[in-house]
């Protein structure tokens, strides 16, 4: 009986320890510490009309060639484009499969590569990527910049929007940043934002986001629209009672559909009033 005890109790401490552990090295992704790039119910919506997609090389940064995904509608074109902004897996096929959906409503869609060229199928991977980024700001904005001269110069969109997922989201507002009146619209998936109002100020497009509170950022999100309404601007935050992070991401165990579809709906309704 003692030795079932401490084989028990070992167990318990070994799983405790590997919590701990994974506290320690993910700190403000913890949400993600058991998570999995497995493609998500929302991935898997069909695009309302037929598209055709290509890999595009769409600038360079110094000796770093950009390449990411370009998907277009074959019946529908809204002179409108769209900045699609990866997970913290990177360019993965789920995130191909949102941006065939969103230029089957009629965007000319280009889902950059953050990560160039490289991707992630575990957490710690993910979370070494996704560090690497932040640590780079001004090449992951200059990435950001040769989309946008991209769809603007090389496939003449007259209006051009941001949309990102979790570590997508937090960079689809600071590509609004650096572009703050030459992007058209911004939409924000639970990512980590800047609440300073200075910034802020300087938004001029309309911005939708969206958060569970079950999110870690709920509080965040929270300031942020409060923010956004003290320089009255066009804002809206959208909070889903007992959603939690990362709920409508194309990978993920975390997808929760009541929200992920109503997110959805909303983004689509956005993007209809502000780029067509």
């Amino acid at each position: 009986m003692k030795q079932i005890i401490l084989i028990v109790s070992l167990n318990i401490l070994a799983f405790s320890q590997n919590n701990v552990q994974a506290d320690m090295f993910l700190g403000e992704f913890i949400d993600h510490s058991n998570d999995t790039p497995l493609t998500s119910e929302g991935a898997l919506r069909d695009p309302e009309s037929t598209t055709s997609s290509e890999f595009v090389i769409y600038g360079e940064t110094g000796d770093q060639i950009h390449r990411g995904y370009l998907s277009q509608s074959n019946t529908v074109d809204k002179k409108s484009g769209l900045i699609v902004i990866h997970e913290w897996w990177g360019l993965n096929e789920d995130i191909h499969l949102m941006t065939d959906q969103l230029a089957g409503l009629g965007y000319t869609s280009l889902a950059v590569d953050l990560y160039d060229g490289q991707s992630a199928t575990e957490v710690r991977e993910a979370f070494q990527l996704s560090t690497n980024l932040s640590d780079n700001e001004a090449s992951a904005l200059a990435n950001l910049k040769a989309a946008y001269d991209y769809l603007t110069k090389e496939k003449g969109v007259e209006k051009v929007g941001i949309i990102g997922w979790c570590l997508g989201g937090k960079w689809s507002l600071r590509g609004s940043l650096m572009l703050p009146d030459q992007i058209d619209a911004t939409v924000i998936y639970y990512g980590s934002l800047v609440n300073d109002k200075e910034q802020l100020a300087t938004l001029e497009m309309p911005i939708i986001g969206f958060v569970g509170t079950k999110d870690r950022l709920h509080k965040q999100f929270i300031e942020f629209d409060q923010h956004l309404k003290d320089l009255n601007k066009d804002a809206s935050v959208h909070i889903y009672e007992g959603a939690k992070h990362a709920f409508a991401n194309a990978s993920g165990i975390a997808y929760e559909q009541t929200a992920a579809e109503d997110s959805w709906k909303k983004t689509v309704d956005f993007l209809t009033k502000h780029l067509d």
